[in-house]
């Protein structure tokens, strides 16, 4: 008895090592095709150049699907088509501006940008500042507020390694301090831009207003500019006048754009790849998301390059909607359970595209395990940090509605948020090897979840 449990140890030691060793080439293979024949890099040059900012509801948007349809079948993708879906529109509606006035006639021009869904002013709205550290020094200033524009100056912490943190932590009062200002009688907010950089590009994004209190004209300012405005009301009062143009549209038509590559054993299991095809208008949306889209059909390109045939069905999607609604993730999943169909796990790319370090998953504790039983065959192509966390926004809620286990891409985040939602978001800004590595790392994971399931 003890001879054969030896004996079936070794035999499975031995098959065990000897199916790493074939999931070692077959990713080798993965990587070499990619660094060697990516189109990564013109794809997101066609993007960025050719289509610009993609804004949900916009022209730009409309014409980014075109674009991508076309990808995901010079890619050759099974099947390819554009799956509908209601997304908000929201109109920047000009040039945002804003200037200080100070020590009894002084002006300095402000680089500001309104944040996304914010209300706009539409005329000229001027008014003593009131800045506030925190919403802790809000509370405790509530009764100097009505009548001001509120300045949150509340700055990126920078003990946090994985900058991720420093902007959860920040980013509360982007969403939610322009209604906890109103609710206090301000007139507007002046929010510091969700940024560690050194230079004074706003960072614009969503808020979120609160249905019972007033809707105010909020706008987000450069750092540089925020530092000068904090030391100049340490020295007197500044007036600030600003003008913005923010309102809403009707709802318009929007779409996901699905590639699939149908599965040999499993067609109906779906592993799920994406990033988001929206951006913000002031810049190209090259990082946040176009090199998440990208690298999803380059895993499409490469997987027909090498003549692969997934076990599962593969489902390559460039999502609608993230920035300002998440209208095109929570669809896909809608439809997916509507059609009953079981989703076992979804990635999405929409941390920049940078150097890859791992992943984030959200997953039980025996998957997570599994996932880091893989490091040694992502160690060769720096991801393999995997780490339990969240999946990206997109593929959250095929998380919540199908208990599908989901997971993002963690490249380097040092760089990030000198880039994100800012007019600085441009092709320029991405390095080509990076892109492929990013694009390389995604692919094996794939590629071993396809394989070996979780």
């Amino acid at each position: 008895m003890k001879k054969t449990g030896a004996l079936f140890s070794v035999l499975f030691f031995v098959l065990t090592a000897g199916a790493q060793q074939d999931d070692s080439i077959f990713i080798r293979r993965i990587a070499n095709e990619i660094l060697t024949n990516a189109t990564a890099y013109q794809n997101l040059r066609v993007l960025t150049k050719q289509v610009g900012g993609r804004l949900a509801g916009s022209p730009q948007m409309a014409k980014a699907e075109a674009w991508g349809l076309q990808a995901m079948k010079t890619a050759q993708a099974d099947t390819a088509w554009l799956q509908e879906c209601m997304v908000p529109h929201w109109v920047r509606g000009g040039v945002d501006k804003a200037s200080a006035s100070y020590q009894h006639g002084k002006v300095k021009k402000l680089d500001v940008l309104a944040l996304g869904n914010s209300v706009g002013s539409m005329k000229p709205l001027t008014a003593p500042v009131l800045e506030v550290k925190n919403f802790d020094d809000l509370e405790a200033k509530k009764d100097q507020v009505k009548g001001k524009i509120v300045f949150y100056n509340y700055k990126f912490n920078p003990t946090f390694v994985h900058t991720f943190e420093a902007y959860g932590d920040a980013v509360t009062y982007r969403g939610s301090g322009p209604s906890r200002a109103a609710k206090y009688g301000a007139v507007a907010a002046v929010v510091r831009s969700m940024s560690h950089s050194t230079d004074n590009n706003p960072h614009t994004g969503s808020t979120r207003y609160a249905d019972s209190l007033p809707k105010i004209p909020a706008v987000a300012i450069g750092l540089q500019d925020a530092d000068w405005l904090s030391g100049q009301l340490t020295a007197g009062p500044v007036t600030v006048t600003l003008q913005t143009g923010g309102t809403f549209l009707p709802d318009a038509i929007g779409h996901n754009v699905i590639g699939e590559l149908r599965g040999s054993e499993f067609p109906d299991q779906y592993i799920t790849i994406g990033g988001h095809l929206d951006s913000w208008d002031p810049a190209e949306g090259a990082h946040d998301d176009g090199t998440g889209c990208v690298q999803t059909i380059e895993l499409l390109r490469t997987l027909k390059a090498l003549g692969y045939k997934p076990k599962h069905t593969l489902r390559f999607v460039l999502f609608a909607n993230e920035e300002n609604g998440l209208r095109g993730g929570t669809k896909y999943a809608e439809v997916a359970k509507e059609r009953g169909e079981k989703h076992l796990f979804a990635l999405e790319s929409d941390a920049g595209g940078f150097t890859p370090r791992g992943f984030s998953v959200d997953i039980p504790h025996e998957g997570l395990k599994k996932l880091q039983g893989w490091k040694e065959l992502l160690a060769p192509y720096d991801a393999s940090d995997i780490v339990a966390g969240g999946g990206g926004a997109d593929v959250t809620p095929l998380n919540r509605m199908l208990g599908a286990a989901v997971a993002e891409l963690r490249p380097d985040s040092q760089r990030y948020f000198d880039l994100h939602h800012a007019r600085n978001d441009v092709f320029e800004a991405v390095n080509k090897r990076e892109l492929e590595l990013g694009a390389v790392a995604i692919s094996a994971l794939i590629y071993l979840v396809d394989q070996q399931g979780l």
